[in-house]
Parts: structure tokens; C-alpha cells; sequence
């Protein structure tokens, strides 16, 4: 019963949503993600003069300072409603390199939607996950497991497998990006409306499988926060056990 609330107060709250909100595309980790948004609630300068723009607009291509004060730059840019600085961030972020260049793209998508906010004269919603997302569809990974445990699925299951999740994701605009077969284990990534219920497309897609013998567990792991390994997949069965 708990468990069907908190679904329900889940589905509520994504009900609630306007129709028009931005997800995040980029697969970006989580706790960076926190970062950025710590340091965006906790470093708010207010409206920068023109030469103070300026100024942080031309430390930030400077090669020699520290990566965190290029992280601090870009935090207050982001937050200008300003296209010279969303220019700025833009183009930063086209030459960025690994070590920033995540940062740069939540920079970059803060100060869009800070532009849009301001164009439009109405607050903006994002979304961001792990896996990011396309469009409206959020990205998530899941694990499914053949019903009898270590037993690996033979190449008839995995076909239907594959084609039926596929058929029942493109009947809810939902797209199947990849699935690979390891041991007892079915490991894909797909896409899936933010607002459609994503349980119910699970249970109507484990029934059709199971029609054919049974060899589908009705448990399965789902998450949009990263990618699971196979070991990771059984370290979290293991600890549910």
C-alpha cells in the first residue's frame, strides 16, 4: 500500500507540470549536478554592471586561472539575463575540456532558461537527471532478470524480449536506444515520456513475454541516475534479498 501511494504522489506531482518544461539532454552525474546547483543558490551576485560583465566574460577565457574560479565564473554568468553572457558561456563551452566541460553545459542551460524566464515573463521548469533525456523523454537504464535465477535467456526469449519492449515503448512515444543480454540479465536504455506511467508499460510487457513460458521476472531494476554494471546489478539484488 506504501508503495502504491508514493507512486501516486509521484505521478501526482508529475501531473502537475506545465506542458511546456526543459529536460536535460546531456548524461551529466548527479552529484555534480548538486554541486553546480549548491553554488548557484549559495553565490548570486545580482545584476552585474556592463564592465563587471565584461570582466568575467574575459577571466573566464584566460588559460591560467585555477578550474575553480573558471567553476565560479561560469556559475555567475549563468545566472545574468543577458545574451552577451549566454553567448559567452556558449562559446566557452564548445572549447571546454572534460575536466569543466559538464559544468559549462549546466551553466549554459541555468542561463536559458533564465533567458526564456525573462522573455516570456513566466518561470521556466528543468529537469535534469543522470542519464539526461530527449525532448520530453527522460532517459532511464533498467535490468531485468530471467524468472529462474543464473540462468541465462536463450535466443528465442531475447528476441521477443526485444521486440516486445520495443513495440510496447513506441506505443507511448518512448524510444529503445540499446539492450545487451549478460548471464541471467537484460541491460537496456531507453526513452520515456516524464508524464506517461512507466509502471504500467512494464507490467503490460512482462505479461506478453510471459505468455510464452514464464522466464520473466516481474522484478526489475529502474533508474535514470546512471548506468548500472552487471556487478552493480547484483550487488543491489543481492542487498534487497
Amino acid at each position: 500500500m506504501e508503495k502504491d501511494n508514493n507512486l501516486k504522489h509521484i505521478q501526482d506531482a508529475l501531473n502537475a507540470l506545465p506542458d511546456d518544461f526543459s529536460i536535460l539532454e546531456e548524461q551529466i552525474d548527479v552529484e555534480l549536478q548538486m554541486a553546480y546547483f549548491e553554488m548557484a543558490k549559495s553565490e548570486r551576485p545580482g545584476v552585474l554592471s556592463k564592465e563587471e560583465l565584461e570582466e568575467a566574460i574575459k577571466t573566464l577565457f584566460e588559460g591560467e586561472i585555477e578550474l575553480e574560479e573558471k567553476k565560479h565564473l561560469l556559475v555567475k554568468l549563468a545566472g545574468q539575463d543577458n545574451i552577451e553572457a549566454f553567448r559567452a558561456i556558449e562559446s566557452f563551452r564548445k572549447e571546454a575540456d572534460d575536466s569543466i566541460r559538464d559544468w559549462a553545459v549546466l551553466a549554459l542551460q541555468e542561463s536559458r532558461m533564465v533567458i526564456q524566464s525573462s522573455l516570456l515573463g513566466e518561470q521556466q521548469v528543468f529537469i535534469s537527471t543522470g542519464l539526461g533525456g530527449k525532448g520530453q523523454n527522460i532517459r532511464y537504464f533498467v535490468a531485468m532478470q530471467h524468472a529462474e535465477a543464473d540462468t541465462a535467456f536463450n535466443e528465442t526469449q531475447r528476441k521477443l524480449i526485444e521486440s516486445e519492449f520495443g513495440f510496447f515503448l513506441n506505443k507511448s512515444e518512448g524510444t529503445l536506444e540499446e539492450i545487451n543480454f549478460h548471464e541471467g540479465f537484460a541491460l537496456a536504455v531507453f526513452l520515456f515520456p516524464l508524464k506517461e506511467k512507466l509502471h504500467l508499460i512494464f507490467k503490460s510487457f512482462i505479461d506478453e513475454c510471459n505468455q510464452y513460458g514464464n522466464f520473466l521476472s516481474e522484478d526489475v531494476i529502474i533508474t535514470n541516475v546512471k548506468k548500472l554494471t552487471i556487478e552493480e546489478v547484483k550487488e543491489f539484488i543481492k542487498k534487497n534479498e
